[in-house]
């Protein structure tokens, strides 16, 4: 049980130094990523939505249709595709790792 605890605490770990370098890809303060609720803001921010999208996410149901949209936002402004997307979506333990330390770049689009 203790390896498994372990192993769980380590995969967090990991996607929160991912999550704080595509923060700091996209010019946004790193430490953003463990604070709760302004992470969210961020995500926003560097997917080009407006901050009141996320009093959408916190409705039932509207709030998957509202983070497939931010997750697309967010592989276009990294110059990544909807598949990408997706893989954020369904398997953001190795997307978000891509995003962070592979090859893409951030350009904030409209």
């Amino acid at each position: 049980m203790g390896f498994l605890v372990l192993i769980y605490l380590g995969i967090i770990v990991f996607l929160i130094a991912a999550l704080w370098t595509v923060f700091t890809k996209a010019g946004q303060p790193g430490w953003g990523a463990i604070v709760p609720i302004y992470n969210i803001i961020l995500l926003l921010k560097i997917a080009g939505k407006p901050g009141w999208w996320f009093f959408l996410c916190l409705i039932p149901l509207v709030n998957f249709v509202i983070i497939i949209m931010i997750y697309i936002a967010l592989a276009k402004n990294f110059g990544k595709g909807g598949g990408f997307a997706a893989g954020l979506l369904f398997l953001p333990f190795i997307f978000y790792p891509m995003l962070a330390w592979g090859d893409a770049r951030y350009s904030a689009q409209p």
